[in-house]
C-alpha cells in the first residue's frame, strides 16, 4: 500500500516513480496484453522479467495468467507477477494468494521530494568513472555473481534503454573499485540503480560517498527529485538512503507459483 505519510503531491511524485521504474527497467524483449505488461528478458533482475499488470483488461484471470504462462514458457522463464499499489485488478494479490502463489522479495520504493536539500559535497578524494553498458555490466555482475547469459541481457537491455544509460564505478586514488551504481534520468527525476560495494569494503562509507556522487550529477543534470528501490529486508541500506533524504512510499513484492522463480 502507499505509504499513509504521503499527501496529494508525494503520492502523485510515487506514481511519477513507479512510471520512471518501469521505463528504465524495460528490456526489448516484452509486449502488452490486454493492460499487462510482460517482460522476457533472461537477466537477473525480476523487474524485467516479470509481468506488471498495468491495466484492467477484459480477459478473465484464468485466461489471462494461462497467455502469460505461455509466453514465459516459451521464453524459458518462470512466470513471476509484480504486486504494487497500482497493480490491476485492484485484488490481484489475493486473488493469487488464494491460488497458492507465494509472495517473495518484497521491495520498498523511496523518494526524495528535494534533492537540492540533501546535496553534500562527497566525502574523500574517490573520484566517478564513466563506464559504457558492456563494462557496467560485466562489473555489477561479478558483484552479484551473475551468469555469463545474465551478464550479456543486462548489458543488451541497458544499451537499448529508453531511458539514457548512465553507470559508474567510484574508485580510489589508486584506481581501485570501491562502489559502482547508475543514475536514470527523465527530466527533473531521477532513479539511483545497482548501488554495490565490495562485500570487503563495507561499512566504511563508499557507498555514500557514491550517492553523494550520483545525486550532484544528476542535480547538475536537471533533476530536482529523486527515487529509489530496495529491498525491504535490507536494513543497512535503509538506513543509509533514510540518512540522504529519502523517505517510504510503498512496498512491492512479486508472486510466482513456480518454486523456481524465488
Amino acid at each position: 500500500m502507499l505509504a499513509a505519510l504521503l499527501n496529494d503531491g508525494l503520492r502523485d511524485l510515487a506514481q511519477q516513480a513507479e512510471d520512471a521504474g518501469l521505463n528504465a527497467s524495460a528490456p526489448p524483449q516484452q509486449e502488452l496484453l490486454d493492460g499487462w505488461l510482460i517482460r522476457l528478458s533472461p537477466g537477473k533482475a525480476k523487474r524485467s522479467r516479470c509481468v506488471n499488470a498495468l491495466a484492467q483488461g477484459r480477459t478473465p484471470l484464468t485466461e489471462l495468467l494461462a497467455r502469460c504462462q505461455h509466453s514465459f514458457k516459451n521464453a524459458g522463464l518462470p512466470l513471476v507477477i509484480r504486486i504494487t499499489p497500482f497493480s490491476h485488478p485492484a485484488d490481484l494479490d489475493q486473488q493469487l494468494a488464494a491460488r497458492g502463489w507465494y509472495a517473495f522479495d518484497a521491495a520498498d520504493v523511496m523518494l526524495l521530494p528535494e534533492l537540492w536539500a540533501a546535496l553534500r559535497q562527497p566525502e574523500g578524494t574517490a573520484t566517478l568513472q564513466a563506464l559504457d553498458a558492456a563494462d557496467y555490466a560485466e562489473l555489477v555482475g561479478q558483484l552479484r555473481q551473475s551468469t555469463a547469459l545474465e551478464i550479456q541481457a543486462h548489458a543488451q537491455r541497458m544499451r537499448l534503454s529508453p531511458v539514457r544509460y548512465q553507470g559508474y564505478a567510484l574508485r580510489d586514488a589508486e584506481g581501485a573499485l570501491l562502489a559502482c551504481g547508475q543514475i536514470a534520468q527523465e527530466q527533473h527525476l531521477v532513479g539511483l540503480y545497482d548501488i554495490f560495494t565490495p562485500t570487503e569494503l563495507r561499512g566504511r562509507g563508499h557507498a555514500r560517498q557514491l550517492c553523494q556522487h550520483l545525486l550532484m550529477q544528476a542535480h547538475a543534470q536537471g533533476a530536482r527529485q529523486a527515487y529509489l528501490q530496495v529491498g525491504s529486508d535490507n536494513e543497512v541500506a535503509l538506513r543509509l538512503y533514510r540518512s540522504l533524504g529519502f523517505i517510504p512510499a510503498y512496498r512491492y513484492h512479486y508472486r510466482s507459483a513456480d518454486p523456481s522463480a524465488y
